[in-house]
């Protein structure tokens, strides 16, 4: 079976890898979207940052929006964590940011622990 997008995905990984090899565990979260960030730009890999997506329920928008980590190559959710272990709520909310974006593929990292976790989520 082919992983869908998967050159772009490694490349993603690879530098969520670079950025924890670096910091390590036990900074806020914000300071691995920041680092992160710095790399995807050095590296000339496409990304927007805190990406809004609209919600609408019957062709009504709805108040509450939703903000994407990363949107990366304009077709993969990149949602980073910091926690000691990923949860089925980290899940469903990826899954939720790919349902409201219509993108194919999301990637959940979580740097929270000694070793870089991170998860493949396909619609």
């Amino acid at each position: 079976m082919d992983l869908i997008y998967k050159e772009e995905s490694y490349q993603i990984i690879g530098k969520c890898m670079e950025v924890h090899n670096e910091l390590g565990h036990g900074f806020l979260e914000i300071v691995y979207k920041d680092a992160l960030e710095i790399l995807l730009t050095q590296n000339a890999i496409c990304y927007e940052r805190e990406k809004e997506y609209p919600v609408y329920f019957r062709g009504i928008l709805l108040r509450h929006k939703f903000w994407a980590d990363f949107v990366v190559y304009d077709k993969i959710i990149l949602e980073l964590k910091c926690v000691t272990f990923l949860t089925d709520e980290h899940i469903a909310q990826t899954i939720n940011y790919l349902k409201v974006s219509g993108n194919k593929l999301g990637l959940l990292v979580n740097f929270g622990r000694g070793k870089l976790e991170y998860k493949r989520l396909v619609l």
